[in-house]
């Protein structure tokens, strides 16, 4: 039986299977494992099963055990950890209320301070969907109670929660350098520039939008002294102080990601201790949540890893390669392309489920163009960050319509995120057309 005929069909009824919302660890595993059962039993032409059972079985079990015991692996529970042990000591709420304060006086000031606080949230915990869960519960509320237009309250959190995927340290960078091969210290590094564009380019959206529309965020009417805005700042000091250990300290060549996520674990459990804000309780409920979360990650990770192994297996990839390559696409239609498979798929996919199930193939792609894997890698992380709040599957929007209840309808929500989707797209077109956004930190090192 054909190779490359079974790993298209394995893609297929991968796809079929999220559709029916099952589990994607179990599509994954599941459809690799009786893709090689079929390709090693029909290795010899007839249909030989009992010769089949011991390899399948070596190449299920011995991925899973690499991919477990990978040393880079090790960084996705400490920085899990790392978020949830900061909103539990309240260093990321610490980032919210100073840049709230800051803010008040300039017009849509506490849409702008939100995205503000997504992103130093995502400086530190590098999940967008525990980033808009999070700062959802804090920021949405408090935009509504004060007669904000709720399109804005919840667009600008839905928006603001997917700077987690790109600013460092992020777990889909951290995926995504595994399965490439890849230095995660340069990707995160990568991750810097372009992150920060999009969270500009955020506030330059509510900035717009309040001008045109200024009943939507009613004026600050409030005094606010020097003494509090100096307060704030300083309250706010742990976050950019692991900002910096993590940035930094990667940067500067002192250690590497995984020493900076133990190094900064570490550091926040001790202050949250010392500020007398993190209790023993809270603390072990932080671990559980880092428990579960991670196990999560975990599984959909081995699963991937043993269907990157079969579709190695099958000869698909170098087969589409040498189709892609055979036509002669330029650069330009090349990464368009890969763009709107990638978007199309974020409409109904979540980040990880694309990224695992598309790298298999776009890597042997890109990397036949002599194009930058770290750049590359930039590139899908910020089009799965778009796919984040694109409908009809947008998880952020999700996220955040559970937090604020039936008070906003979703379509509401995404109708906000228009706006915000727009900006996404230029930035995304600036980096696919600069590299150098996403090359100049981690090549300067």
């Amino acid at each position: 039986m054909d190779g490359t005929l079974i790993g298209i069909v394995a893609f297929l009824a991968v796809i079929g299977l999220l559709a029916i919302r099952v589990p994607i660890a179990f599509a994954l595993a599941g459809v690799a494992a009786v893709g090689a059962f079929c390709i090693f039993a029909f290795r010899t032409g007839d249909f030989m099963p009992d010769r089949a059972i011991r390899p399948t079985s070596s190449l299920v079990f011995s991925n899973f055990f690499d991919l477990i015991h990978s040393y880079d692996l090790s960084m996705i529970p400490l920085f899990v950890a790392l978020g949830h042990i900061a909103y539990r000591a309240e260093i990321t709420t610490a980032i919210y209320h100073a840049a709230r304060v800051w803010l008040a006086k300039i017009p849509g000031g506490v849409a702008m301070a939100s995205v503000v606080g997504c992103g130093g949230f995502s400086a530190i915990s590098g999940s967008s969907i525990a980033c808009a869960s999070t700062m959802g519960r804090i920021c949405a509320p408090e935009m509504l109670s004060m007669g904000y237009d709720k399109r804005l309250a919840t667009a600008s959190v839905a928006a603001g929660g997917t700077l987690g995927s790109l600013i460092p340290p992020s777990v889909l960078f951290i995926i995504y350098g595994i399965f490439t091969e890849t230095s995660i210290s340069s990707l995160f590094l990568a991750g810097v520039l372009p992150g920060l564009l999009s969270l500009a380019g955020f506030l330059l959206v509510i900035w717009i939008w309040v001008r045109q529309k200024p009943g939507d965020a009613p004026a600050f009417t409030g005094e606010i002294t020097a003494a509090e805005r100096r307060q704030a700042a300083f309250a706010a000091w742990p976050a950019a102080a692991l900002f910096i250990v993590i940035v930094g300290g990667i940067y500067g060549g002192f250690f590497t990601a995984t020493e900076a996520a133990a190094i900064s674990v570490a550091l926040v459990t001790l202050t949250g201790f010392l500020q007398r804000k993190l209790t023993l309780a809270g603390f072990w409920a932080a671990l559980r949540e880092t428990g579960i979360q991670t196990t999560s990650i975990f599984l959909i990770a081995a699963a991937a890893k043993i269907f990157v192994a079969f579709i190695a297996l099958t000869g698909v990839a170098p087969a589409i390669v040498g189709a892609v390559t055979g036509a002669e696409p330029n650069v330009i239609v090349l990464m368009g392309a890969i763009a709107l498979i990638y978007l199309a798929l974020g409409m109904f996919l979540d980040p990880i489920g694309i990224m695992v199930l598309t790298l298999p193939l776009m890597v042997p792609l890109v990397e036949s163009y002599g194009l930058d894997l770290i750049w590359f890698g930039v590139v899908v992380i910020k089009l799965l960050e778009i796919g984040l709040i694109t409908p009809p599957v947008g998880l952020n929007v999700f996220v955040i319509s559970s937090v604020v209840g039936k008070s906003v309808p979703i379509d509401r929500i995404f109708s906000g995120l228009l706006r915000f989707l727009s900006i996404d797209i230029l930035v995304l077109i600036i980096i696919m057309a600069v590299p150098a956004l996403s090359l100049l930190i981690p090549y300067s090192v």
